[in-house]
């Protein structure tokens, strides 16, 4: 007996999707990581350049969750009430606004 569930297939492609890219990404490293860590949370750092400019490769070895932010993406954090962070923080692994809003 093999369990499923619905959307297992598009999960599975895209899980393979996302590996590609940040493969792609690493390839364009510049310097060293920086490792921020404490007793809940660690992620590393690293800054990436791409053909329109330099982002940020924040990654979570722990959940394996990873994302880039563009100098204005970075910005906009500074722009955050600590509520943000909180609600951020409340919902793991998930969206403050979904795709359909």
């Amino acid at each position: 007996m093999k369990l499923e569930w619905e959307g297992e297939e598009e999960d599975r492609v895209a899980a393979i999707r996302a590996a590609e890219e940040r493969r792609r990404l690493e390839q364009h490293v510049t310097g060293d990581p920086i490792v921020i860590a404490n007793e809940f949370s660690e992620v590393q750092v690293t800054r990436i350049e791409t053909r329109n400019g330099s982002r940020l490769l924040i990654k979570s070895p722990r959940s394996g969750q990873w994302v880039t932010l563009c100098p204005l993406e970075l910005e906009s954090l500074t722009w955050q009430a600590p509520a943000t962070f909180s609600a951020m923080i409340g919902h793991p692994f998930g969206p403050l606004v979904t795709e359909d809003e």
